[in-house]
């Protein structure tokens, strides 16, 4: 998609995504917390959302917060910013998917700072095989993150099919070994 063929405005695009969702105005406001007159007179320009409106709607949209953040001009086009926006426009993917991708680039991008400021301190007193061990402890934790994300796509897209009540959600407390 070109961007030409963006939305011009912020309301446009909540509102193309809630019509992509296939859920009503009234819907969105309830899902997102804010009134159906507020919503509609964002959808319609006439008034801009604060940050937090804007991460409850994309919360409710199932979208990643700086996604919107960026479409609403709050962040700039810089490094990962374009690669979140360019998921959350693109209309060959599901609400569900592109919240799992999104998901998974951040974790991955926040592993990578991590290990990259653990790195410089360990090299220089560590050996091959301890850095070695350590790229492998994150390439771990963040295949398991993946794998969660997943599961949750998995799990979304089989409630959205069946119309069936959500499973509840486990989580599991992954500890980090240095």
């Amino acid at each position: 998609m070109a961007d030409k063929d963006l939305p011009q405005d912020i309301g446009e695009f909540i509102r193309d995504l809630r019509q992509t969702a296939k859920i009503s105005l009234r819907q969105l406001a309830d899902k997102a917390g804010v009134s159906n007159p507020y919503l509609s007179q964002i959808e319609r320009g006439l008034r801009k959302p604060s940050a937090e409106v804007l991460q409850q709607i994309a919360s409710a949209l199932r979208v990643s917060t700086p996604a919107m953040y960026l479409r609403a001009g709050l962040l700039d086009s810089e490094g990962q910013q374009g690669v979140l926006a360019a998921i959350a426009v693109d209309p060959e993917l599901t609400i569900a998917q592109k919240q799992a991708l999104s998901q998974i680039y951040e974790t991955f991008r926040n592993e990578n700072a991590r290990h990259a400021r653990g790195t410089s301190a360990q090299e220089a007193t560590a050996g091959p095989d301890e850095i070695a061990e350590e790229d492998a402890i994150v390439a771990r934790l963040a295949q398991e993150e993946a794998d969660r994300a997943t599961a949750a796509v998995v799990r979304d897209v089989a409630v959205v099919e069946t119309g069936a009540a959500p499973a509840p959600k486990t989580t599991t407390n992954t500890e980090e070994t240095t």
